[in-house]
């Protein structure tokens, strides 16, 4: 299974839909199984600074950027997808 980092804000709008499709998806199989680090970058600044991105949701699978800024349920399945392929 490959590495999976999700930066977000826990205030922003568009990370807390992200963090709730998230949630929702890892309830059930396959997606139960992968596991996804979640940075939140107001906490970590320097840690999210060595990344590329300026919007979050923003998600890396494997060291590669998938997904960038607002996001629906398809698009976290999509970044799930990605990590179990």
């Amino acid at each position: 299974m490959k590495e999976v980092k999700m930066f977000y804000q826990p205030q922003c709008p568009h990370s807390i839909l992200a963090l709730k499709c998230l949630k929702e998806l890892q309830s059930k199989e396959p997606y139960s199984k992968v596991h996804v680090e979640l940075v939140d970058e107001l906490a970590k600044p320097d840690y999210a600074d060595k990344f590329d991105y300026f919007y979050v949701p923003t998600f890396y699978v494997d060291g590669k950027k998938v997904h960038e800024g607002h996001c629906e349920m398809v698009d976290v399945e999509k970044v799930l997808k990605k990590a179990i392929e």
